[in-house]
């Protein structure tokens, strides 16, 4: 697995909020499913309050 870094905007309550997270992941696919996952989860943002822009793997 590797590291990525996923960047974005989420829609909070007082409008839209830049991210940036670290996830494991074997691709960019699955880090980007992961960060809609962690954010559902966490923040109960759906994914169409989810705006991924950038995935970088290191």
């Amino acid at each position: 697995m590797s590291e990525f870094t996923v960047r974005g905007r989420f829609q909070a309550r007082d409008g839209w909020q830049e991210f940036e997270t670290s996830v494991d992941a074997d691709n960019e696919d699955v880090a980007r499913e992961r960060t809609y996952a962690e954010f559902g989860s966490q923040h109960g943002v759906k994914r169409t309050q989810l705006e991924v822009s950038e995935v970088e793997g290191q």
